[in-house]
């Protein structure tokens, strides 16, 4: 089991708590908050008949599902005593108590403003300093993800200081000109820490993330700081994440998927069958007072503004139905995130509808939904999204040319910015034309990054562009055209008709970061440089 998740009475404990939401401005509640509501003391699932309650709310900020990230900062620095006529020291002004107190307030101030900055739930325990290997050793012992290590002098206790946990993760800062002179800033290569590369991150895996390597110095800017503790905090909540399969799972041309996302990033399955859905719904369908809350619950999204009905009323209504059920089993199982099989056949036939209007309205909380079970895309997309902290959209691409692909879909989440709703047309799903669809507009001009996934290699594709275009071509509901930024002609040989995995603005540095960390290849298209 992966130390980074919790356990169910863990889950339970916290699922209540508030936490800073930082720069989104989220409600950053867990996922299992309706779980407490529903479980016992021991976490067992919800009793027969007993399901939690379920409120679609349009106006409330989207969950946060993410747990925080606990750094743990630490100050090494040496204790030396002048010497008459011989070299007494070595490069630093950290080198006695004085100035190792003073600093410990420096960086505490700077802490407090890089942790008002984080935009995910970030944890800043009270840095302490180290001195020799025995307070080293106890820094071992705290409870924390990452090690945020301040190299100042006595470069023996570089490494003593750095995580012994394999699951864990260190940053190294040194200071240049950002206040007093560090050893580190000189001393700091490869005498110390190897450089990142391919041998080196092939050997990474869930289990353990490798050593410390020169990628993970950051000298002076704490910019360089934040951006890697949210790849480190998307990475947490990403390895061991718990999501439910309707219909099991899949993997889009590629069957080894499900098996390969538990056994190479720990993902924990939990199937559950279309028999199940179909009672349910006969259940909810059945109560007038379900009936009741559908409709006033469609009232209130097509009151949203921009939003344009172009298919039956009633499907909107059943697809809140299956909402409904959706929201129940991620609070009885305790996971943030649900993806559907056959959500192009068996779901139209048990719902009278389709899924894609129930996985968006998800999305659009905070969880992650996602269509066709398909574990090749799901893993790079559970990720992205706790990296970004909005919501990802699954879709196919296109043939590249002149820098210009098209992706779409029929799930795309409509607050693909974790705030505003974009503009909707509501119509049936395209390849059965039922049911009830959306299909987005993007802002034009709006930048995107999306991840590639090459089947179940150990290989993922970076991509970012422009969407330049919503168009209304015979394809999935949901389409941009998106110009394509940096090496655009190196995606025409990559895997056709693979999914991608789209969000909001540009996480290709964090991606890149947090997956070298499990050994994964790390293809990044937008980088011009050789």
């Amino acid at each position: 089991m992966c130390t980074h998740c919790m356990n169910r009475r863990e889950f339970h404990t916290i699922a209540g708590a508030g936490l800073a939401g930082g720069a989104w401005g989220l409600a950053s509640v867990w996922a299992g908050q309706e779980a407490a509501k529903s479980t016992g003391p021991e976490g067992g699932n919800v009793p027969s008949g007993k399901q939690a309650e379920v409120v679609w709310d349009p106006d409330r900020t989207p969950v946060c599902t993410g747990r925080p990230l606990r750094v743990q900062p630490v100050l090494a620095h040496a204790l030396l005593e002048r010497r008459e006529k011989t070299s007494w020291r070595s490069w630093s002004e950290i080198i006695n108590q004085p100035a190792a107190v003073e600093e410990l307030q420096r960086i505490g101030k700077e802490l407090q403003q890089l942790e008002a900055r984080a935009d995910f739930p970030l944890k800043l325990l009270e840095p302490v300093k180290v001195t020799n290997l025995e307070e080293a050793a106890n820094v071992q012992k705290g409870q924390f993800d990452v090690v945020l290590l301040y190299a100042a002098s006595n470069a023996g206790l570089f490494r003593a200081c750095c995580t012994a946990d394999p699951k864990q993760d260190t940053i190294v800062f040194v200071r240049h000109k950002s206040g007093p002179t560090y050893y580190g800033y000189e001393c700091l290569g490869v005498r110390f820490f190897p450089p990142g590369g391919p041998e080196l991150w092939q050997q990474n895996s869930a289990a353990n993330h490798g050593g410390v390597t020169l990628d993970d110095v950051v000298v002076d800017d704490y910019d360089e700081v934040l951006w890697r503790l949210r790849a480190l905090y998307g990475l947490n909540n990403f390895i061991g994440q718990r999501i439910v399969a309707l219909g099991g799972a899949g993997g889009k041309y590629d069957p080894a998927a499900p098996q390969v996302a538990r056994e190479r990033y720990q993902l924990q399955i939990i199937e559950v069958s279309y028999q199940q859905l179909a009672d349910r719904l006969k259940t909810l369908l059945a109560e007038p007072k379900a009936q009741t809350r559908y409709k006033s619950w469609t009232d209130r999204y097509l009151a949203i503004p921009q939003t344009r009905l172009e298919t039956q009323r009633e499907f909107i209504e059943r697809a809140f139905a299956l909402y409904e059920v959706f929201r129940q089993w991620l609070a009885e199982h305790e996971a943030p995130a649900i993806t559907i099989n056959a959500c192009m056949g068996t779901i139209l036939g048990v719902s009278n509808t389709t899924a894609c209007m129930a996985l968006s309205w998800l999305n659009d909380e905070g969880y992650l939904a996602f269509c066709e079970s398909d574990f090749v895309a799901i893993p790079p997309g559970i990720l992205l999204h706790y990296i970004s902290g909005k919501p990802v959209f699954l879709h196919n691409s296109t043939f590249p040319h002149r820098r210009m692909v098209t992706c779409a879909h029929c799930t795309t989440p409509r607050r693909m910015d974790g705030r505003r709703y974009e503009p909707v047309r509501v119509m049936t799903h395209y390849e059965s034309d039922f049911g009830a669809a959306p299909k987005i507009e993007m802002p034009i001009g709006q930048l995107v990054c999306a991840i590639s996934p090459e089947y179940t290699k150990p290989r993922w594709v970076g991509i970012r562009g422009v969407v330049r275009d919503n168009p209304n071509f015979a394809i999935c509901r949901s389409q941009q055209d998106v110009e394509i930024q940096g090496r655009w002609q190196r995606l025409i040989p990559e895997a056709r008709d693979s999914h991608w995995l789209m969000v909001y603005g540009d996480y290709l540095q964090e991606v890149g970061y947090a997956v070298h960390k499990i050994g994964l290849q790390w293809d990044n298209t937008a980088q011009t440089d050789a």
